[in-house]
């Protein structure tokens, strides 16, 4: 039965009415309501309605046939809208508002624009000149690109005398050639630039021809999922992921602790439906679901025009701004305390304390605001996830990652990916999508060729995060060249194969691991990116690590419901794959547990894996080797960790507070809930454990050193409750990087 009646309807009119036909302002948020329960019948009723709120729901599309001829403002903020091309039907709108639609992007504004003549506000923007440049120099251009296609390539193909036979022929190969060649605009416009085309390559073929379009071609032309993605021809059903959009919810947090007033009170509470600040969740979370915060306004023009200094374009896609373009991030060193501090924006005191054998000095070199929300300079709620250093070009990083590397490092979290100088505290560069929020980043070295053809190395740089997109971006061009429909639910991490270059791995919240072949990009920046494999997991995959022994057939992942490993050897037929192996551990009543959050893995050596659970103050070190038996068969094994240490730590039951190693220097480093780091020296205990008769540590090893967070002030008052959700030391710790849940970049330098 239906939520929606007409004593409902009457009741939510604002006023309170008594006839349907007289309402003109109807308040239905926060009902829960689902496509199904918009019943047409009945809003057909509502002949005079101008003004419709149906934001707080759970829409994922719009009916047909709504029969509103007066609306005028219309509200869906926060439901789970997957197309626009139904709001056709409200011709006379004239201001619409969708923010927090995960899967709605700046695609979808540019069709509202072009299908909305009246419209003249768009997530409380004014879209006006930019709407007017859509709807004439947009389609102007591209119906001028589409009829040379046709009369290039098709118009010959004809004969005078045609049969119903070879029309259908001609019309399936034109409207997929067309939309495969005809490129305007950048490429993160490509969907809606293919979806006009089609529009006009249409009404042309009928113009021309006499022909009846109306049928929906759409089926012809997509491709299934394993075919090959080019950013010319983006496909708009390319997954097979599950439709329902339940996107990850904040992690609880001091729940114990009532009335704390802390500054993160605001982004802990989310709903099911929204990816907001944490890329990782626990599943508990989700049965208690709060109101969202709104995000940064979707920006129709963002990406069409240089007025915003953080997302520049070209013909192609995004570009980074230049350096010295960059709204300067906030940045405070010792020698700046004093200058800073009498303008009551930050201070910094350091606090040196340590727990144990201090035999590592460390010094705070920068801490950077450089992912503040709108660049404001109060924002200390955003979260910041996953950093990464950058390749030396010349070390031969893709053979040997224990080598030395450059002392840039690329960060995300909130709306933005930094590249930051270590050095200097320097942010370089700042590449910025209002409409995401990037969870993961990482970085591979590609060989592509230049324009005089010859061949040079690259860096590139994968960003995902809540969207299910990758972005793709060639750094030293300051350009964003291309993206990737990865999944439909949020990637929490990324990561690349460190023998295949174009190989890169993505871990969704959709419960599957994909691998990607991102292709190799021309000079003029075309490429193909094609799915190789899928990896089925029971629960959300958190971490993901490739065996450094075999990278090219063993996959780890710390998920949600445990630890388990594929095998992703790919002259295997079976392109989707259940886990072959879950590890269990020691649990809390002294037997052992498959059942608990990984949300920490990396390894220590080719052997050694360091992994954190739910089990408090708990990181186990364990041997890849002697745990899994490559010679076993059968998939979905239950495999005992073969425990060679536990690492004491913080006795706190917060998650997500992940983990990171120096494979070259044997370091382990992991931060806490008060913003300090965990650094551990296991140097004097890896050759023991690699050995075949390494016995199990009987004690706790201690932290080397724990570097406390130095105190910082804003506008005289401290910042508080400090989490260190992500470290990450260069290769030859030289620098180490902390992300924290109060939006700074803490860089400390080894001395």
């Amino acid at each position: 039965m239906s939520k929606i009646t007409t004593e409902l309807l009457l009741e939510r009119a604002v006023p309170r009415s008594t006839r349907l036909r007289k309402i003109e302002t109807l308040n239905l948020s926060k009902l829960q309501l689902k496509t199904g329960d918009l019943d047409p019948r009945l809003f057909s009723r509502l002949r005079h309605l101008q003004k419709l709120d149906l934001s707080d729901n759970l829409l994922d599309k719009f009916p047909n046939s709504l029969t509103l001829p007066d609306l005028r403002v219309l509200n869906c903020n926060n439901n789970k809208l997957e197309d626009v091309t139904a709001l056709k039907q409200f011709p006379l709108l004239e201001e619409l508002t969708y923010e927090n639609n995960v899967y709605l992007t700046l695609n979808d504004d540019y069709k509202v624009m072009f299908l909305l003549q009246n419209l003249r506000l768009l997530n409380g923007k004014d879209i006006t000149k930019l709407a007017n440049h859509v709807r004439r120099v947009n389609s102007r251009k591209l119906t001028s690109k589409v009829t040379a296609h046709w009369e290039k390539f098709f118009r010959d193909q004809l004969p005078e005398k045609y049969t119903a036979e070879q029309v259908k022929s001609i019309k399936k190969k034109f409207l997929k050639s067309v939309q495969t060649n005809v490129v305007y605009g950048p490429s993160s416009l490509s969907e809606f630039t293919r979806w006009r085309v089609k529009m006009i390559a249409e009404e042309l073929l009928a113009c021309s021809l006499g022909l009846d379009l109306s049928t929906d071609t759409e089926s012809e032309e997509m491709m299934d999922e394993n075919e090959e993605e080019s950013t010319e021809s983006p496909r708009e059903a390319a997954e097979h992921v599950d439709q329902v959009p339940v996107t990850p919810s904040k992690r609880k947090r001091n729940h114990s602790k009532p009335g704390s007033g802390n500054k993160r009170s605001k982004t802990q509470a989310n709903t099911e439906e929204e990816a907001v600040v944490n890329p990782r969740k626990s599943s508990r979370v989700q049965d208690d679901p709060a109101p969202d915060k709104p995000r940064t306004s979707n920006q129709p023009a963002k990406e069409a025009t240089c007025e915003q200094g953080a997302e520049e374009t070209q013909k192609n896609g995004e570009q980074f701004p230049k350096g010295q373009n960059n709204r300067r991030s906030r940045q405070l060193s010792g020698e700046q305390k004093s200058q800073e501090q009498d303008n009551g924006v930050v201070s910094l005191t350091p606090v040196k304390n340590s727990k144990g054998k201090e035999d590592v000095s460390a010094e705070p070199l920068h801490f950077l605001q450089c992912h503040s929300k709108g660049n404001s300079r109060e924002d200390f709620k955003t979260q910041l996830w996953s950093c990464v250093f950058e390749p030396l070009l010349d070390c031969g990083a893709r053979k040997d990652p224990i080598v030395s590397s450059s002392r840039t490092v690329a960060t995300c979290g909130g709306e933005s990916v930094c590249l930051i100088d270590c050095e200097t505290g320097t942010v370089l560069k700042k590449y910025k999508v209002a409409t995401e929020e990037f969870f993961s980043v990482a970085w591979t070295t590609l060989t592509m060729v230049i324009s005089d053809s010859r061949k040079k190395s690259h860096n590139i740089l994968a960003a995902a995060g809540r969207r299910g997109i990758v972005k793709l971006i060639h750094v030293a061009a300051d350009f964003c060249y291309g993206e990737i429909k990865a999944h439909k639910k949020p990637i929490a991490t990324v990561c690349f194969s460190p023998t295949r270059e174009t190989h890169l791995f993505t871990a969704s919240y959709d419960k599957r691991i994909a691998l990607w072949d991102i292709g190799i990009p021309d000079c003029d920046y075309n490429f193909k990116a094609s799915q190789l494999l899928v990896l089925e997991a029971l629960s959300i995959p958190l971490r993901i690590a490739l065996v450094p022994t075999c990278p090219d057939q063993y996959l780890l992942a710390g998920c949600e419901g445990g630890c388990f490993a594929w095998n992703i050897k790919l002259d295997k037929e079976q392109k989707s794959r259940p886990f072959e192996a879950i590890f269990q551990f020691p649990a809390e009543d002294g037997g052992m547990t498959t059942s608990h959050r990984v949300d920490g893995l990396a390894f220590l050596n080719d052997d050694i894996v360091v992994s954190k659970s739910s089990k408090p103050g708990c990181i186990y070190l364990w041997s890849w080797s002697r745990s899994f038996d490559t010679k076993g068969k059968g998939c979905q094994r239950t495999i005992s960790a073969v425990i060679l240490a536990e690492l004491e730590w913080s006795p706190t039951d917060l998650s997500y507070l992940t983990l990171s190693t120096c494979p070259a220097k044997d370091y382990v480093f992991c931060g806490d809930e008060k913003g300090s780091v965990w650094m551990y020296n296991l140097s004097n205990y890896t050759t023991a454990w690699t050995s075949a008769k390494g016995k199990r540590s009987d004690r706790r090893i201690p932290p080397t050193q724990i570097l406390k967070w130095p105190e910082l002030r804003d506008n005289g008052e401290q910042l508080t409750e400090v989490l260190v959700n992500n470290v990450v030391s260069d290769p030859t710790f030289t620098y180490l990087v902390v992300l924290t849940s109060v939006n700074i970049t803490a860089i400390w330098k080894k001395s």
